[in-house]
């Protein structure tokens, strides 16, 4: 009986392992130490929802969008794939490896109004 219950043991069934995290934006698998939490409405605008997003597509969107934009028209993935320089970063880093990472640079234009509202 005891090798019975051993055999049943050793047959017993794997958790199945989770399954990747993908991007809603660049539509790539995020990798471990990759991912970052996004509020589509920004919490300053009274947005609770996150998704998760790669941590390249989440600091180009606060590097292109300010929050009152993200809060008063970008607040969905579509929104945002059809912003034209969106569109352009979305189309270069899907030709990338999933845990690229790169140094993304704030818009000009954003730069500025964030230093009108300081």
């Amino acid at each position: 009986m005891g090798r019975i219950k051993r055999l049943q043991r050793a047959a017993a069934p794997v958790p199945p392992m989770p399954a990747p995290a993908i991007c809603p934006l660049c539509e790539r698998e995020i990798p471990d130490g990759q991912c970052d939490a996004h509020h589509f409405v920004p919490r300053s605008h009274g947005g609770r929802d996150t998704w998760v997003l790669h941590r390249v597509c989440h600091r180009q969107i606060h590097a292109l969008f300010t929050e009152q934009e993200l809060a008063s028209h970008y607040h969905t993935v579509e929104r945002l794939r059809a912003h034209p320089a969106m569109a352009r970063f979305l189309a270069w880093v899907r030709r990338r490896p999933p845990g690229f990472i790169e140094r993304v640079r704030r818009s000009e234009r954003t730069r500025t109004r964030r230093t009108d509202h300081d």
